[in-house]
């Protein structure tokens, strides 16, 4: 006989394989079927439609787990529906009044960010019978596939684009906002002049560029951990081809925070690999084969052409000095401010086809959360992904290292992209994975 109230974990079993189908379905679906949603003209947007089955899975099994420092979180979002209230203001040196498109922007923000907070808790409270960490992980390996071929896909045929089922049923007053465009229009690529003349930076399956490569840097640590760390003698080859094909759509990219965020993960490993000899000598051997290629080029080409810095110096000190004017709650969302790096004119035109900008905020997540929900929400971002560094930094199991690997990209990528749709949501699985690496260890005292 039991005590009411206790319950009894029973060994994985017919039965526990019967729950963990029923149970793991929506991440299933997001990280496998991410391709289709892209298809779909949902993409990253899918998070919020899956959303709905992981709550209703969260429900039925309370009392909930919520993780430590997940109250940092609950703060950020409690501070962006704070800063609501400054929607309809206009700061000095920034245009525009109170619009469908800007109340649109901060709505869509706010469903992803309280379908982040449910997607989270999901994970959490979902048994390691239900979900084993080595198939989530490996989950996330085969959407890394999936975005190496995007990014092939991008390189081969960088015009590829179509009208997805979405933007066909969509009104246009809704389709028809940039922000709403670019996540339901699927494209294979961005055609920039980075290089001074056109080239083209993968995106698929992914919102944009720079999404792409973030998505990218962090999906490659988790398919070396799931197909490299665990996997049979055959699968080590495998592993080491698909980075080589990999390489391409990485350069191509012309990403450079992807290519410092690799570096990043390299020196990591050698500080903390098991095995830095070994480490060491692979790294180089890629260094090797690297610069003997063609693509070395390209990346020389880019660090040589840095067109981007000028906008990115102009839009992040205009938006620290709108900020400082809400430091608290910030803006609710984002503003278009008076001119640009190269004029003080405002908005591209027949005799100044230069001065275009893009929005205050989108030069990175810090600087997003800065415009909108002030220093205030800034600050609540690094403290929660620094906190998860401080805490889970012990742990030395592959997911532990991969895990705090992915915090300190974070910390580093809030600078150079926004962290929404698709970034964000791969943060946050891989802080629950930490999460839930942590309570197998720690039991009942790892959830308040």
């Amino acid at each position: 006989m039991t005590r009411p109230g206790i319950r009894i974990a029973f060994p994985a079993s017919a039965r526990a394989d019967g729950r963990a189908s029923r149970a793991a379905w929506p991440i299933a679906a997001l990280l496998l079927g991410y391709p289709v949603w892209w298809a779909l003209g949902l993409g990253g947007l899918s998070v919020v439609v899956l959303a709905v089955p992981m709550a209703v899975v969260l429900w039925r099994r309370r009392p909930i787990r919520v993780p430590k420092g997940f109250g940092l979180w609950a703060l950020l979002l409690v501070g962006y529906l704070i800063s609501a209230l400054t929607l309809a203001e206009t700061p000095d040196g920034t245009y525009g009044e109170l619009a469908t498109g800007r109340v649109l922007g901060y709505l869509m923000r706010l469903a992803v960010y309280v379908s982040l907070l449910v997607m989270v808790l999901y994970l959490g409270n979902l048994t390691h019978a239900e979900l084993p960490q080595r198939r989530l992980v490996r989950w996330l390996g085969v959407l890394f596939l999936s975005a190496v071929a995007g990014g092939l896909l991008g390189v081969l045929a960088p015009g590829f684009e179509f009208t997805s089922p979405l933007e066909m049923v969509l009104p246009s007053w809704i389709g028809g906002n940039p922000f709403v465009a670019n996540l339901i229009h699927p494209t294979a690529a961005q055609i920039q002049h980075v290089l001074g003349h056109a080239s083209p930076r993968p995106e698929a399956p992914f919102e944009w560029a720079n999404a792409w490569g973030s998505d990218v840097s962090v999906l490659v640590i988790w398919f070396v951990v799931g197909w490299w760390a665990h996997g049979g003698p055959w699968r080590r080859p495998a592993v080491v081809a698909v980075l080589a094909v990999a390489a391409v759509p990485v350069v191509y990219s012309l990403n450079r925070g992807l290519w410092i965020g690799l570096g990043i993960s390299v020196a990591y490993l050698l500080i903390r690999g098991g095995r830095p000899l070994r480490a060491a000598v692979v790294a180089a051997v890629a260094a090797a084969a690297f610069l003997l290629s063609p693509l070395s080029t390209i990346v020389a080409q880019r660090l040589d052409n840095p067109q981007s810095n000028g906008i990115r110096a102009f839009t992040v000190a205009t938006t620290v000095r709108v900020a400082a004017s809400s430091p608290v709650i910030g803006y609710g969302n984002t503003r278009y401010a008076y001119g640009s790096h190269r004029t003080v004119t405002t908005g591209r035109s027949a005799w100044c086809v230069e001065c275009g900008h893009p929005p205050l905020g989108s030069d990175g997540h810090l600087w997003l959360l800065l415009i909108s929900q002030g220093f205030t929400g800034a600050l609540l971002y690094v403290a929660f992904f620094a906190g998860a560094v401080r805490r889970h930094w012990a742990d030395r199991s592959p997911i532990g290292k991969a895990g705090t690997l992915v915090m300190i990209l974070v910390l580093l990528y809030m600078f150079i992209y926004d962290g929404l749709i698709s970034a964000l949501t791969l943060y946050l699985i891989s802080f629950a994975l930490l999460w839930r690496n942590a309570a197998m260890t720690s039991g009942p005292a790892e959830a308040r």
